[in-house]
């Protein structure tokens, strides 16, 4: 049994003060519940994350890079055991090998109507991963750190339409944007791994990516 790594101590300690952004904040009546895993392991290329591209037919979030998660079911003990079984159903993870670290505050999905609680945990037995539902999943990926925060891999994207840019990664041979990126962005800041980068460098999302954004057409 592996203890937890003198690399997550940062993150750890600074896992308090979690800043929520505000657009993020003040979900709506009605909004459903959900949890996020955001889990941590040491890879054969170092410190890396476990994420998911979810499939293109989806109603929400199609084709999008994601934390392994969903919804909370009302069989679920709360966003901790949420998180692990959807984790589990999504790429195959063994939830018994998981220390789970800290759970993170509540951020809100204004576009979907989720209220997200990303769980942090600390891949203590690592398992094999893959596609287990690919209704769901698309892809499944070990992303190292190191790849995240290099300063290449680094952008901000925004629609061709305008309106806001926001942060995005390319890794593990996707690009990561929207919600995903905007917690991973904050998850590398208290973990102190974030390096500088050019925060002016900014492209528009790619047409298929907005294609799919904009869910399926009547």
């Amino acid at each position: 049994m592996s203890t937890i790594p003198s690399w997550l101590d940062t993150f750890r300690a600074g896992a308090s003060n979690f800043s929520v952004p505000q657009v993020l904040r003040h979900p709506l009546p009605g909004s459903r519940f959900a949890a996020v895993l955001v889990l941590f392991g040491e890879g054969p290329e170092g410190p890396d994350l476990l994420l998911i591209q979810r499939a293109v037919t989806l109603n929400n979030h199609a084709g999008q890079p994601a934390f392994p998660g969903g919804g909370i079911d009302p069989e679920d003990a709360g966003p901790v055991a949420a998180a692990l079984r959807e984790a589990h159903e999504e790429t195959g993870l063994d939830p018994a090998g998981v220390e789970v670290l800290v759970t993170l505050p509540e951020l809100y999905l204004a576009h979907s109507g989720y209220r997200v609680t990303p769980v942090a945990g600390w891949w203590r037995e690592p398992t094999e991963v893959f596609v287990a539902d690919p209704g769901e999943v698309a892809s499944v990926a070990r992303v190292p750190i190191a790849e995240l925060v290099d300063p290449a891999n680094r952008l901000n994207v925004r629609s061709p339409r305008g309106g806001h840019a926001g942060p995005a990664f390319r890794a593990g041979g996707m690009l990561v944007w929207g919600f995903t990126a905007g917690l991973l962005t904050e998850v590398l800041d208290v973990g102190g791994w974030s390096r500088p980068w050019d925060t002016t460098r900014t492209e528009d999302l790619p047409q298929e990516i907005l294609d799919l954004a904009a869910g399926p057409s009547d």
